[in-house]
């Protein structure tokens, strides 16, 4: 018996490829997996980088209702009439005189304060609403002739006429346009005083005449104007505003005497025109 060895060859894998395949599947797994971790890690500084845009601020509301307080300078203008009628004292002649002298205008200005509330409504930038407010407002216009004696051209005569308010208060639609903080407007609406009309004559007639007429009225007119108002906190405005305010005549009835038992019917008038400037702060609730 002999000693042999013998190899024998092992057949080839049929198998080897797909081994292969599944050992590169577990060896990029880790890899896909770690990508977009390592993607996310490398662009995040970069994103951290860039601006952050501020989210954009909606325009100031300008509806709701507000109350405030308000001052300022009021300016009164007065047209004054005299009529004297017939009668025993003064002549037709003496009469027409002392009615053409006796016609003339006085202005007077004062301070103006007081508070006022309303509310808006806004629709876009069309904001619309109703105001009130009321103001102390002293003004006292006055008016003497000028020519000083009567159709003879020697007695001298003096007529003096006045009118006194005490306040003024109006109470207005307004419609503005607003952009954001700012908003102007135009207004108009009703305008409310109080008048106190006087006047008083006296001559160097022989007797003397003397008179007097009076005549005090609640008055009710009507006003135009525009402003302009800012928003400088969410519940502050501050404005500024004017208005050009006409109200009716007031009349006085009266007569001048003598101590002869002359007598002649004095009537007098005035009307009124206020213009006001003033600023004002409103809360809005």
């Amino acid at each position: 018996m002999s000693n042999r060895i013998v190899i024998r060859r092992s057949p080839p894998l049929a198998c080897e490829p797909r081994r292969y395949a599944r050992l590169a599947n577990l060896i990029a797994a880790p890899a896909i997996a770690v990508a977009p971790l390592l993607t996310i890690a490398l662009t995040a500084p970069q994103a951290a980088d860039l601006p952050v845009k501020a989210p954009a601020q909606r325009p100031y509301d300008w509806g709701g209702c507000y109350a405030g307080l308000n001052a300022g300078g009021g300016a009164a203008g007065t047209n004054f009439t005299t009529t004297i009628a017939g009668g025993t004292h003064l002549s037709a002649a003496d009469a027409a005189v002392v009615g053409t002298d006796g016609t003339g205008s006085a202005n007077a200005t004062g301070f103006l304060g007081g508070g006022q509330a309303g509310c808006n409504w806004q629709s876009a930038t069309v904001v619309y609403g109703l105001e009130g407010d009321f103001d102390y407002f002293h003004s006292h216009p006055h008016f003497i002739n000028n020519t000083d004696t009567l159709s003879d051209g020697v007695t001298p005569f003096s007529v003096t006429q006045s009118l006194k308010t005490d306040f003024f208060a109006t109470v207005r639609p307004r419609i503005g346009i607003a952009a954001d903080r700012n908003l102007a407007y135009i207004t108009g609406g009703a305008a409310f005083s109080n008048a106190s009309y006087a006047q008083s004559y006296v001559d160097g007639a022989t007797p003397p005449g003397t008179g007097s007429a009076s005549g005090s009225k609640s008055l009710v007119g009507w006003t135009v104007g525009g402003g302009w108002e800012y928003a400088w906190a969410d519940h502050w405005t501050f404005k500024l505003e004017y208005l050009f305010a006409s109200f009716p005549t007031t009349s006085g009835v009266g007569a001048i005497a003598d101590t002869a038992g002359g007598a002649n019917p004095l009537h007098g008038s005035a009307d009124l025109v206020i213009q006001t400037l003033r600023a004002g702060v409103n809360f809005k609730f």
